[in-house]
């Protein structure tokens, strides 16, 4: 019987080159027609320490990185000490021959990567003998890998003529390693064509461009990890006419800079991480008050302080919603997959439109770094808000209506005063306790436009549902569907919106007995901001830097059940 999915996992130190090894093998199968799903852990030293990335290939969209290895590739004997027992028991354990001395046995195979590499003439092939070996192992056909070499690298002005033959070489040569000894896991079923045009890329990638889209013309920003690719993003493409990305000294900066450019009437954002965020509570403090559209995505990490800056959480979710001292409650959007990364980027910017304020996109380093193909977006069909822009010079109050009003640009029509002390319609200081009562009301209420969202409800008749948020969707919908297999009574809920929720869904959850929800967060954050709600809501929570296993996950609902 063919398998629908396998798991490999590279494992060594940072800087040999397996990370990039591992995308290639992933890019190359979706290209073929697999889906294909990216997981990376790695030290926050820019090279060095204990690095490993895994690969999950599969027939079927892949909602998780996967809890058990079907292969497994080590660089290092660290590597292989510390990963071997997560081989399962008919699978593989791939190392360099020349490198490491691993005990023999029948899931153990050495093949002398880098010496077969140099045999093609090309010092650096010895990964392509190592992918031709993989290739091999898990009933991969090579023309797979070939097709993507040549794609690759067939730029002969750019790599010369003969770095595509040597490395076809080099795939060949790891394969008939693997052939002459006669092993192989179960072969893989051939790939499902997808009706629609796949692209491959990661969570940050799939921000930017998802903000590119939404018509953002003002970004800066401060490099801090997991945000900082998102900076390089901006520096290469956005460059057209009118448009604006520079390297700040500061988050303190970057939050006061992307608020001026929206005073000016520019769509404006922002990417950092947990530490940074917090040194911009105050800047959102003043976006809320003078109800100024800007977006900030907060790319979470394990914290607080510097913490774990290169290791998956989810923690930051009360301090999006409440970052500033006073009464604030910042919408708040948390997408779960590389696709939602694009489009919850895009209603980022149509709630921070509708309602005139700041929005958090709340992302997290596990899905940051995963690489994921996702359908191609049809950016013809996407709705994308503009700007509400006053255009009356006759006796205009900026903050006079009930919820939202037209606003003033500098230098067109009507006085416009962004004020961060309290303030009348017109924008002007007071103190006046009425008037505060009146400003309060209409910042809170103007939350009412966004609570229409969409979201996900599935056996809305069981009284039990699964909840989870953000990129803990993945391997909480994987959990679900095997305990439906066993014909247990729980329901699906989900939604990328978190503040406010969709009005509808917040009916149902009231409505059950109980929801659980899994979280990587020590204080079960989502689960206590639902149970304010009048919702029973329970979590189960990981720490570990990680991301959620699905057995793990099985285990503790029916455990709960």
């Amino acid at each position: 019987m063919k398998n629908t999915d396998f798991v490999v996992r590279f494992a060594g130190e940072g800087g040999q080159g397996f990370l990039s090894a591992a995308i290639g093998f992933a890019s190359a199968n979706t290209k073929a027609g697999y889906h294909a799903q990216t997981f990376a852990t790695f030290p926050s030293q820019i090279t060095g320490g204990p690095t490993w990335m895994q690969t999950r290939i599969s027939i079927n969209p892949v909602l998780s990185r996967g809890d058990e290895v079907d292969v497994l590739v080590v660089f290092n004997e660290y590597a292989y000490e510390a990963h071997k027992n997560e081989v399962k028991e008919n699978g593989f354990i791939l190392y360099d021959s020349d490198q490491l001395n691993i005990e023999d046995s029948n899931k153990v195979l050495g093949i002398a990567f880098e010496k077969l590499g140099k045999t093609t003439g090309n010092s650096r092939a010895a990964n392509m003998v190592m992918m031709g070996a993989l290739a091999e192992l898990v009933g991969v056909n090579l023309s797979v890998l070939e097709d993507f070499v040549k794609e690759r690298w067939g730029n002969v002005e750019r790599y010369g003529e003969h770095i595509v033959p040597q490395n076809i070489q080099a795939l060949k040569l790891g394969s008939k390693e693997v052939q002459e000894r006669g092993l192989k896991l179960s072969e893989i079923e051939s790939p499902k064509k997808s009706d629609t045009q796949q692209i491959f890329l990661n969570g940050n990638d799939a921000i930017s461009l998802g903000a590119y889209a939404a018509g953002i013309e003002y970004y800066v920003g401060y490099p801090i990890s997991p945000a900082t690719t998102i900076l390089v993003w901006m520096e290469k493409n956005l460059v057209e006419k009118n448009k604006f990305v520079y390297q700040v000294s500061s988050e303190i900066e970057a939050i006061t800079a992307i608020i001026g450019a929206s005073y000016g009437g520019k769509k404006s954002m922002t990417a950092t991480a947990g530490p940074g965020f917090s040194l911009m509570s105050e800047g959102l403090g003043l976006a809320w008050m003078a109800e100024i559209p800007i977006v900030v995505v907060d790319v979470q990490r394990g914290g607080p302080a510097t913490g774990l800056p290169t290791k998956t959480e989810q923690s930051d979710l009360l301090s999006s919603i409440n970052p500033a001292h006073g009464d604030v409650s910042l919408p708040v959007i948390a997408p779960g997959t590389v696709e939602e990364c694009f489009y919850g980027t895009i209603e980022a910017f149509n709630w921070a439109e509708k309602y005139q304020g700041p929005v958090i996109l709340l992302s997290e380093h596990g899905l940051a770094e995963r690489q994921q193909n996702i359908p191609k977006p049809n950016i013809s069909k996407l709705n994308v808000e503009k700007r509400l822009i006053n255009k009356s010079s006759e006796n205009y109050h900026r903050y006079e209506s009930g919820n939202i009003s037209p606003m003033p640009i500098p230098g067109l029509p009507g006085p416009y005063v962004a004020n961060a002390s309290e303030h009348d319609k017109m924008g002007d200081t007071t103190h006046l306790p009425e008037r505060h009562v009146e400003m309060t009301e209409r910042r809170f209420k103007k939350l009412d436009i966004l609570k229409n969202s969409n979201y996900e409800y599935i056996n809305a008749e069981s009284k039990i549902l699964l909840m989870p948020w953000g990129g803990s969707k993945g391997p909480s919908l994987e959990a679900y569907e095997k305990l439906q297999e066993q014909n247990i009574d729980i329901g699906w809920a989900y939604t990328m919106f978190l503040n406010p929720l969709p009005e509808k869904l917040l009916i149902e959850l009231r409505s059950k007995n109980l929801v659980i929800v899994p979280e990587l967060n020590y204080l079960g954050q989502f689960s206590s901001l639902l149970r304010s709600q009048n919702v029973n809501a329970q979590s189960i929570t990981q720490y570990t830097g990680l991301p959620f296993k699905v057995e793990y996950l099985v285990n503790k609902i029916t455990e709960l059940l």
